[in-house]
């Protein structure tokens, strides 16, 4: 019994040896969802809008790498037979500016709808030209 004891000490201390040294001080790596770019500047009721930095400061939570939006849409597309890289809205070549602002204020399935408080209709359309890469 002692016997094993010390040897499943030893393998443990063996597999931490192997794990990436990171500073004692330093918090770990954050996930990509939560690396969001900030806010542009300006008039939020006002147009033009960078769409890529709004899609990423008002959508990213759900929306990018490792949300919980992305993951969803990612299992379903790929039962659906498609790419996993599908799951990533930021991909698709399919969405048209009418179905992004219609799902943003209506929410569908997992996603509630958006107010006009979360995302103004400036930043909506934005978001609309970044996305609806299908057009209209």
């Amino acid at each position: 019994m002692r016997s094993a004891c010390l040897l499943a000490i030893t393998l443990a201390a063996a597999c931490v040896a192997w794990l990436p040294v990171q500073a004692a001080d330093a918090p770990p790596p954050m996930p990509p969802y939560q690396m969001r770019a900030p806010l542009p500047d300006g008039d939020r009721l006002s147009p033009p809008k960078d769409g890529e930095a709004l899609y990423s400061n008002r959508c990213g939570a759900c929306h990018l790498v490792g949300g919980m939006g992305t993951n969803l849409l990612t299992k379903a597309r790929v039962a659906a037979g498609q790419p996993p890289d599908s799951g990533l809205l930021a991909n698709r070549t399919d969405l048209t500016r009418t179905w992004v602002k219609t799902v943003v204020r209506s929410g569908t399935l997992a996603m509630p709808r958006l107010t006009r408080v979360d995302v103004t209709d400036a930043e909506l359309e934005a978001i609309a030209r970044y996305l609806g890469k299908a057009g209209e």
